[in-house]
């Protein structure tokens, strides 16, 4: 007998493709999609799913949020999360009825998370699993570590270490002193969400600057500056006519 499962990404190619690749898993039988976090709790109360393939990064209910919404239940669903985010605490998803799959999904990983959770014949009940998987993350987070791509390599590095990231044709890039990669982020503004809002600024509509590591203030024209980091290419970064000002203040200046 198939799993009834739910896959729910706010990005309709990433639902398309896993369930693509489902397709050729015979012990999966998908009964829905949903386009965020509140359509899937609304479709587990309808369709009453044992499994969902759940992202984390989405609009209303993030992927953890579904989860606490969903663990006060007399049923609840077995979670498999999808996500591009490999700083989400990949170690703590190594318990029994609960995985992680990164994103672009690889087929034999995908079985395998599938058969974990087919095998499964005893085990802690759910609720006590997802209990320690949202603590373990929440642990994990807490540390506010990012991911940088550099070439083929993906590098930990701690937030407090980013000199500035900018933001150009859709790629967010993340300076540090030694390193200059590309995030995973979509966003400035999410990529804030994750810093500490008095340490690093947005000072302008495509950086952000951790104001611990400007080496020097350029004036510039029409009474605006610019911030050289203390990067190893020392960096030029603009600021905006609108956040002058507000620097200034917050610098003496």
């Amino acid at each position: 007998m198939s799993v009834r499962a739910l896959v729910v990404d706010d990005e309709q190619l990433a639902r398309e493709e896993l369930c693509f690749l489902l397709e050729s898993v015979p012990e999966v039988e998908v009964v829905g999609q949903a386009q965020n976090g509140l359509e899937a709790v609304a479709l587990v109360e309808r369709l009453a799913p044992e499994l969902l393939f759940l992202d984390i990064q989405m609009p209303g209910l993030d992927g953890f949020q579904v989860v606490r919404e969903l663990m006060g239940r007399d049923v609840v669903p077995r979670f498999i999360f999808v996500t591009a985010y490999d700083h989400y605490a990949i170690k703590a998803f190594e318990v029994n009825a609960v995985d992680y799959l990164l994103k672009p999904v690889d087929k034999t990983r995908l079985g395998e998370a599938v058969s974990r959770i087919t095998q499964e014949k005893e085990g802690k009940p759910i609720a006590s699993q997802l209990e320690r998987l949202l603590g373990a993350l929440e642990r994990t987070t807490a540390q506010k570590r990012l991911v940088i791509k550099v070439s083929d390599r993906f590098l930990l590095v701690d937030a407090s270490d980013v000199i500035y990231a900018m933001v150009e044709d859709g790629v967010v890039t993340i300076a540090t002193e030694r390193i200059t990669g590309t995030s995973n982020v979509r966003t400035l503004d999410e990529l804030a969400a994750s810093l500490d809002d008095d340490v690093f600024w947005r000072v302008h509509r495509s950086y952000i600057v951790n104001l611990q590591r400007i080496k020097e203030v350029v004036p510039w024209f029409n009474r605006t500056i610019q911030l050289k980091m203390a990067d190893r290419n020392e960096t030029e970064i603009p600021v905006s006519r609108s956040n002058t000002r507000r620097l200034k203040e917050h610098l003496n200046l």
